[in-house]
């Protein structure tokens, strides 16, 4: 245990530790009116939900700490494999909110399969690449991962889950280009990932599906949306009033005035406009230079990572942190439909709290494992310098 806190990231951690504390906090404000008020639960209803799911993914993160990266790689065929039949069951028997079918309720804990699958395939994927790296150049090799990942996509549209459908496909797909591949390879997967979403749009066009439907494409209101204020421009419009009201210092921790049921998802989705409400522009730039910050520590440890596997994996996370913070700023200032994607460290919501603090995990083990061998790498050079010392002290005599 101590040879892991030796050698874990200290500045990632800290950082990643003040933000949960900072987004518990945030959680507390903005959804203790609504707790009370529409579900008639304590104001307190959120926070301790939330500090329960913290403790639990602290737990399981030190278990998960203490085994090889390879080991997470090498049984990831069954996870991939689990999340594909829970999916497939869940647009069974999955429980419906927010318009989408994508939780298991298993009482006090709801578990969204979509939200693991991301974490579950940047670790398939990074054991893939590794074990198939010298046949790359063959197109089949290379077109199977990005075949499964359409399964899975697929899957989370059927629910529907745009948000997660689109982090999930672009996560796939930036991990794929981060791979070393022929450019000839590459282009002939993008014209054959070009025709299967045509299929795919063909498809949902004649059995009169939509990929977005009429209740999303209602929250695309970046031009003017508060002319719709009572129509449908609301929400985009109410986290605009939010962002106003702060100014560069905010009303004060507490003080916001949207949570009272004029954001219906000021927890989660808006949390970013109670932010800045409550504590001003100026907090919610220091939050977004601490997410930069998390990411190119996250990106240093990749590129120092001394197997493929590990750098890949780490560049997934990366990704995976930087399309929720992007998508759901994106929603939240009307550039595209908010999809109910959560803000990183900040938004309630216990898969994607575990799902994080995991992905952080995974990154801080492969940093412990860099950090391991470079210390193996010492030692083995202080002995054959104290063994050549020894032989020429032999000959001297």
């Amino acid at each position: 245990m101590k040879k892991i806190i030796k050698h874990i990231d200290k500045p990632l951690f800290i950082l990643s530790a003040i933000l949960f504390v900072f987004g518990l906090l945030m959680i507390f404000s903005s959804s203790n009116i609504a707790a009370f008020m529409k579900y008639g639960a304590s104001p307190y209803n959120y926070f301790i939900r939330q500090s329960i799911f913290l403790l639990v993914s602290c737990i399981f993160s030190c278990i998960m700490l203490h085994f090889n990266t390879k080991l997470y790689g090498m049984v990831s065929w069954i996870f991939v494999t689990a999340i594909c039949i829970m999916l497939g069951i869940l647009l069974v028997i999955g429980k419906a909110a927010n318009y989408a079918v994508s939780w298991y309720d298993l009482g006090f804990f709801n578990i969204q399969p979509s939200e693991l699958a991301k974490v579950i395939m940047i670790i398939w994927l990074s054991r893939y690449y590794e074990v198939n790296q010298d046949k790359l150049n063959r197109y089949g090799t290379s077109l199977f991962p990005l075949l499964i990942a359409g399964i899975i996509a697929l899957l989370i549209i059927f629910q529907p889950d745009l948000g997660t459908a689109i982090i999930f496909s672009l996560l796939s797909f930036f991990i794929f280009l981060s791979v070393p591949i022929s450019k000839e390879i590459k282009r002939k997967i993008f014209i054959t990932g070009f025709g299967l979403v045509a299929v795919l749009v063909l498809i949902l066009a004649s059995s009169g599906k939509a990929i977005i439907n009429g209740r999303q494409l209602e929250r695309l209101n970046f031009f003017r949306p508060c002319d719709r204020l009572l129509d449908t421009g609301s929400q985009v419009c109410n986290g605009y009033i939010a962002i106003n009201n702060g100014g560069i210092f905010g009303v004060g921790l507490g003080s916001s005035t949207q949570k009272y049921l004029y954001l219906p998802e000021a927890h989660t989705d808006f949390i970013f406009a109670i932010i800045i409400e409550e504590l001003g522009l100026i907090t919610g730039l220091v939050l977004l230079s601490a997410y930069f910050y998390i990411l190119y520590r996250i990106i240093k440890i990749a590129k120092s990572s001394y197997t493929n596997r590990g750098a890949v994996m780490c560049y997934g996370v990366a990704i995976y942190i930087f399309l929720h913070i992007t998508v759901n700023l994106m929603g939240l200032f009307g550039l595209m439909p908010m999809t109910g994607v959560p803000l990183p460290f900040m938004s309630y919501g216990g898969s994607y709290t575990l799902c994080l603090i995991v992905a952080l995990t995974l990154v801080q083990r492969v940093n412990i494992e860099t950090k391991l061998r470079e210390e193996l790498m010492e030692e083995k050079k202080i002995k054959k310098e104290k063994g050549i010392k020894k032989n020429k002290s032999k000959k001297s005599m």
